[in-house]
């Protein structure tokens, strides 16, 4: 490795200069866009078979709402006869990582203690991170590609640096709002280096970005306070390819009334203020059965809290590959989450009509008509959860008007083809442009 270092990059670089008070001396390059805000004449190309690049920072596959939608992605694409290739970190060579990241790991120290008289560990490593994934990334042609679809910022910062020599069509999907998040869960401090350099990746990429195609509107005034502009931001409801026809209807087998949770067992998905609501609720759970799917840190500590506060009626399914058959006999389901953006798993409630318990985050309130399609509560209130388990428990009518909405608007909206029909158009307007 030659001593010039190609990390951070000169616009991250002038960031942190600026954090530490230095004299910059790189500077930034005003990425032209025009081509993204003029119409042309659309050629006979029009029904294009595109070839695609869908590429993530993050593992794929994975367990989670990210690996979820480049899956549906992918899927509803090729199925409209276009190629599609998925490239994420961990589909390259163990050995050569290992190389790289010894190679590359002493000379970041060094770049930063001689610039800045120190180092920051969480950047210094997330750096490492990065430039790994952008060496392996070097060896993708992508000339052969029509469109790139980045799934993250730092993926969107990479393929933008590459994208300077090519002039594809560069989209963006965020799947959340990385600083903004991290701030708010006190991962990174407000004020501190680290909010610098993650705000200034954010920016970059929706720079580089042609298009950002964002999973609801929740999206938009973040993105807007980061640069992105309004027009340059369109909102593409996640669909799914849900198997409707092997269940058509409710399981009756069980002769309780069954509530159940999908979500990973971490502490944003609020499982602990769902067992407090039905800790409140033991005069209405006689007859109830509480199915909690999903695995992970939490566990432990909720199987705890279930002993602690007596909660009988709750059971821990694990992981299951069989969520559509559990939900085919679920009267509720709650998702007491207090940070999301667009839960699969409501998605999924939805099509199985299932009465919707969930938070006002993100996206969920444009998933969820609340006392229509189901019932929003605030994240963290165990008592309004309670009182809306409480209404859905008692109200066999209700439950079955807002379940069978629920299932009605996710047929009309909320499936692969609406999804794929909505992006497809969107590739195809940006690559006529360009």
């Amino acid at each position: 490795m030659n001593n010039e270092i190609k990390f951070p990059y000169p616009y991250v670089i002038e960031k942190l200069d600026q954090y530490y008070g230095l004299k910059s001396h790189s500077a930034k390059r005003n990425i032209s866009k025009e081509h993204s805000k003029k119409r042309v004449l659309l050629r006979k190309g029009s029904k294009k078979k595109f070839s695609i690049l869908i590429a993530t920072f993050w593992s794929f596959p994975h367990v989670g709402g990210l690996s979820n939608y480049i899956s549906t992605l992918s899927k509803g694409l090729k199925s409209q006869g276009h190629k599609v290739d998925i490239i994420s970190p961990n589909q390259f060579s163990n050995s050569k990582v290992k190389q790289f990241r010894e190679i590359v790991t002493p000379n970041l120290k060094h770049f930063f203690t001689k610039r800045y008289g120190s180092y920051n560990d969480r950047i210094l490593n997330h750096k490492r991170l990065i430039y790994v994934y952008e060496k392996m990334l070097e060896t993708v042609d992508l000339e052969k590609y029509d469109i790139l679809h980045a799934q993250d910022l730092f993926t969107a910062n990479i393929l933008g640096r590459f994208n300077e020599s090519y002039g594809k069509p560069l989209f963006y999907t965020p799947h959340g709002m990385f600083t903004f998040n991290r701030l708010k869960f006190n991962i990174i401090k407000k004020g501190s280096v680290e909010e610098a350099y993650f705000t200034e990746l954010e920016s970059k990429a929706i720079e580089y970005a042609s298009h950002i195609i964002v999973l609801s509107d929740s999206f938009r005034e973040p993105l807007i306070k980061l640069g992105a502009k309004n027009r340059n931001i369109t909102t593409v409801i996640t669909g799914i390819d849900y198997p409707v026809n092997q269940w058509q209807e409710k399981e009756t087998s069980s002769q309780k009334l069954v509530i159940t949770c999908v979500a990973r067992l971490g502490p944003r998905k609020g499982h602990n203020y769902l067992f407090e609501a039905l800790a409140r609720l033991k005069k209405y759970t006689t007859n109830v059965e509480v199915l909690i799917v999903g695995d992970g840190q939490m566990r432990e500590a909720l199987e705890k809290q279930k002993k602690v506060l007596d909660l009988s009626m709750v059971t821990f399914l694990g992981s299951r590959d069989d969520v559509p058959f559990i939900l085919s006999k679920t009267d509720i389901f709650v998702l007491p989450t207090i940070n999301d953006s667009l839960p699969i798993s409501i998605i999924e409630a939805m099509h199985s009509g299932t009465a919707v318990i969930s938070t006002n985050c993100g996206g969920i309130p444009e998933l969820i008509k609340h006392n229509k399609t189901g019932i929003i509560v605030e994240p963290g209130s165990s008592e309004q959860l309670a009182h809306a388990l409480k209404f859905l428990i008692i109200n066999k009518e209700a439950r079955y008007k807002m379940s069978t909405n629920a299932k009605i608007h996710a047929k009309n909206h909320l499936t692969i083809d609406s999804m794929i029909r909505k992006i497809k158009r969107l590739y195809t307007d940006f690559w006529e442009m360009n």
